[in-house]
């Protein structure tokens, strides 16, 4: 999956108004037709069931019944839709409080959190936030977030780069798995499927004396779990990045 939409790429004036709802008061006559949050969630269901390539101020204004520049009333280009769809989905990731106390159960909340986010709104693994959301849920998801570190001692610059870190980990493994989703419904085939039909062929050219590390090694995992459990993987590789976050706040 490749990166194809840039959040904070509107304008930035727009943009804020529309994520804190602070633009000027409507002026008098006929009530608006929509409200941004209408539009957004028609523009966040239509991304959730057809992808983002699938997202523009047309296809948005066609669920809605209505020509695209009724849409530029409310919102002035899909960069300014696409900061508010991000922030306005954010606050599905942001509970009442922690469950758990403990900054490990914690981060692993904000994990699971993010993971369960990624797999509802697989489109926002196409949203590169190089320049954040600069909205009231993005803000807030990062303010909760960063509490899972209250009782660790660590510095707040530590604080942002191990959240980053634990962050960033999801993301990846995310991706990974939303990928396999694509695969199998563009190609009709499972994972185990794909390798039943091209692990008998690979066995006919690889030689185990040229590549005798990805040879045993390859064959070790396919035994231990057949075609590969992403959902393994990324549980596993989350107990590594916490095992690091330990060892760190262990030798502070």
């Amino acid at each position: 999956m490749t990166t194809e939409e840039y959040s904070g790429s509107g304008d930035p004036r727009r943009s804020i108004e529309l994520l804190w709802g602070t633009g000027p008061a409507p002026k008098r006559g006929p009530k608006p037709k929509f409200t941004v949050a209408g539009i957004v969630a028609v523009a966040v269901t239509l991304a959730d069931t057809e992808g983002l390539a699938a997202l523009s101020m047309r296809r948005v204004a066609e669920q809605l019944g209505v020509s695209a520049m009724s849409l530029y009333t409310y919102v002035p280009s899909k960069a300014e839709l696409l900061d508010v769809m991000v922030d306005t989905v954010s606050a599905e990731a942001v509970p009442p409080a922690f469950a758990a106390e403990g900054w490990r159960d914690r981060l692993q909340e904000v994990a699971r959190n993010n993971w369960e986010l990624y797999r509802r709104h697989p489109w926002l693994l196409q949203v590169a936030t190089t320049r954040p959301v600069l909205g009231p849920n993005v803000i807030a998801k990062y303010d909760f977030e960063l509490r899972a570190f209250d009782a660790a001692g660590l510095s707040d610059v530590h604080t942002d780069m191990l959240l980053s870190l634990v962050l960033n980990y999801v993301a990846g493994a995310a991706r990974a798995v939303v990928q396999a989703d694509q695969a199998e419904a563009r190609t009709g085939m499972t994972e185990e499927e794909w390798w039943g039909r091209y692990a008998p062929l690979l066995g006919e050219v690889l030689d185990p004396q040229r590549w005798p590390t990805a040879a045993r090694v390859g064959q070790a995992a396919g035994e231990e779990y057949g075609a590969g459990d992403p959902l393994r993987a990324y549980e596993f590789g989350l107990e590594r990045v916490l095992d690091g976050i330990a060892a760190l706040i262990a030798g502070r």
